[in-house]
C-alpha cells in the first residue's frame, strides 16, 4: 500500500470515528428523555403556579380520552401521551428547519466548522436542561438541542465525501450502528438516572437542579467529549474546489422541487412517510408499555436496550453482509414489510413475550430501511449535491419526526393504542408504493457519471 493510500485510509477511519460519535450522541440526546416523559408531566405540574400554560393545557384535555377496558392500567394518565407528543415533536420540527440549512452551509464552508458550531449548540442545550427547574426552561433546552441536531445531514455528507460509491452503503450502515448505540444508551441513561437520588427535586426557581438533572449532566459530559474530539481529530472532508455556492436555504421539504433526480425525490418521500409512521409508533411505545404492563423507567430502559441491540446487530451484521448481493432497494422493501407485520402485532397483543417479539421485528425493519434509503439517496446524487440532497433527506425525516409523535399521540389519546398501531401498519403502504418506483443504482454507470 502506497503512502497516499495509507493516508487516505487513515483519514477515512478518523472521519468515520468522529461522525459515528456525532450521530451516536445526537441519538442519545433525542432518546434520553423517552423513559422520563411519564414522570415529567406530574413533576412540572407540581412546580407550576395556578394558571400556568402546562396546567391550562392538562385541564383542557382531561376526560377527553377513550374509555379504557379492563386490561388497561387504570393509573395511567392519557394526558401524558399528548404532553410527550408535543415535547417530542418540538425537537424534530427544529431538525426539519435546520437540517437543509446546515447541509447547504457545509457545502459552501466545509463540514468541519459547521460540525463544531452544531455540536457546541448540542452541549448548550444539555446545559440548559441540567438547570431546567421550570417547564419553559425545559422547552428552551429542547429548542436549542433541536436546532443543533440538524447537523445529521452534515455528518452523513462527510461519510459520502470519503467513501467510494460502491462502499457507500457499508458506510451508511455504520451510521445505522451509531443510531442503534445511541438508541441503547439514551433511554438506558434516562431510565437509570431516574433511579438515583434526585439532585434538586425540592429546589425552587426557574434555573435550578431538578429531578432530571443527572441524565442531562451525563449527556452534557458526553457532548463536551464529542466537541473536543471533533476539534482535535476531524479533518475537513470537502476540499475547497468541490464546494458549491450557498444560496439562502429553505427547509428541505420546500426544496424538494429543486431536486432534479426523480429517484432522490422518491427516496426522500419514502423516508418521509415511513418515518411518520415509525416515529409515531416508536414514540408511543413508552406510553403503551406503561398502560399495558405498568412499566417503570427501569423497565422502559430495558425495552429500549432490546431495540437498540437489534438495530446494531441487523445493521452491523446483516445489512453490511447482504446489501451487496441483495441491493439497497430490496433490503428497504423488506424492512417496510417487516414493519407492517410488527405494528399489526403490537396493535393486537397484550402478552409481554409477544410484545418483545414484535419489538424485535420492528427494530429489524427500521435497521434495514434507514441505511439503505440513505445510501440510495447518496448513490443517486452528484458529489456537489451530496450535502443538499442528504439535507433534504434528513429534513424529510425530521419533518416526519415532527408530525409522527404528535399525530400518533392524538390518535392514541382519542382511540387507544390498538387503533393507533393498526393505523401505523396501514400507513406503511404509502412508502412501500413510493419505494417501488426507485431504481437500484447501477454502480458502474453512476461512478462514470458522477465520479
Amino acid at each position: 500500500m502506497s503512502e497516499e493510500q495509507k493516508s487516505s485510509t487513515k483519514r477515512k477511519r478518523s472521519t468515520f470515528g468522529v461522525v459515528f460519535l456525532i450521530i451516536f450522541l445526537d441519538m442519545v440526546g433525542f432518546s434520553v428523555i423517552f423513559p422520563l416523559f411519564p414522570d415529567m408531566l406530574d413533576y412540572y405540574l407540581e412546580r407550576e403556579s395556578e394558571g400556568g400554560i402546562l396546567k391550562s393545557f392538562v385541564a383542557s384535555i382531561e376526560g377527553m380520552s377513550f374509555d379504557t377496558d379492563e386490561s388497561t392500567n387504570q393509573s395511567f394518565r392519557f394526558e401524558t401521551v399528548i404532553f410527550g407528543g408535543v415535547l417530542g415533536s418540538l425537537y424534530a420540527v427544529l431538525q426539519f428547519f435546520f437540517a437543509p440549512i446546515w447541509g447547504r452551509l457545509s457545502d459552501r464552508y466545509g463540514r468541519r466548522p459547521i460540525l463544531l458550531i452544531t455540536v457546541g449548540g448540542t452541549c448548550l442545550g444539555y446545559g440548559l436542561w441540567v438547570f431546567a427547574g421550570s417547564f419553559w426552561v425545559l422547552v428552551l433546552s429542547r429548542i436549542v438541542g433541536g436546532i443543533a441536531s440538524g447537523n445529521l445531514s452534515v455528518a452523513t455528507a462527510s461519510i459520502a465525501d470519503v467513501t467510494s460509491r460502491e462502499s457507500r452503503s457499508k458506510g451508511m450502515a455504520l451510521v445505522g450502528v451509531a443510531f442503534g448505540l445511541g438508541f441503547i444508551l439514551g433511554p438506558a441513561l434516562g431510565g437509570l438516572a431516574s433511579l438515583a437520588e434526585p439532585l434538586g427535586s425540592d429546589s425552587q426557581g426557574a434555573f435550578v437542579l431538578n429531578k432530571f438533572s443527572l441524565a442531562a449532566l451525563i449527556s452534557l459530559a458526553l457532548g463536551a467529549l464529542n466537541w473536543f474530539w471533533l476539534a482535535k481529530r476531524f479533518k475537513e472532508t470537502l476540499p475547497a474546489e468541490r464546494r458549491a455556492e450557498a444560496n439562502a436555504p429553505k427547509p428541505g421539504i420546500f426544496k424538494m422541487g429543486k431536486v432534479s433526480n426523480p429517484a432522490v425525490r422518491k427516496t426522500c418521500l419514502s423516508y418521509l412517510f415511513y418515518m411518520i409512521s415509525f416515529s409515531g409508533m416508536e414514540f408511543t411505545l413508552t406510553f403503551l408499555a406503561v398502560e399495558r404492563f405498568d412499566y417503570a423507567p427501569k423497565d422502559i430502559a430495558i425495552m429500549f436496550l432490546l431495540i437498540g441491540f437489534t438495530l446494531i446487530l441487523a445493521q452491523g451484521v446483516f445489512v453490511r453482509r447482504f446489501v451487496g448481493p441483495l441491493g439497497e432497494k430490496t433490503l428497504a422493501l423488506m424492512g417496510i414489510l417487516i414493519g407492517i407485520v410488527a405494528f399489526a402485532m403490537i396493535s393486537l397483543i397484550h402478552q409481554e413475550a409477544w410484545f418483545y417479539a414484535s419489538l424485535f421485528l420492528m427494530s429489524t425493519g427500521v435497521a434495514f430501511i434507514s441505511p439503505t434509503l440513505t445510501a440510495l439517496t447518496s448513490l443517486h446524487s452528484k458529489e456537489t449535491d451530496q450535502g443538499f440532497h442528504l439535507g433534504v433527506f434528513r429534513s424529510s425525516g425530521s419533518m416526519a419526526r415532527a408530525c409522527g409523535p404528535l399525530l400518533a399521540g392524538l390518535i392514541y389519546f382519542a382511540f387507544g393504542s390498538s387503533f393507533a398501531y393498526l393505523s401505523g401498519a396501514i400507513f406503511l403502504l404509502v412508502p412501500l408504493i413510493f419505494l417501488s418506483g426507485v431504481p437500484q443504482p447501477n454502480m458502474k454507470k453512476t461512478e462514470k457519471t458522477n465520479g
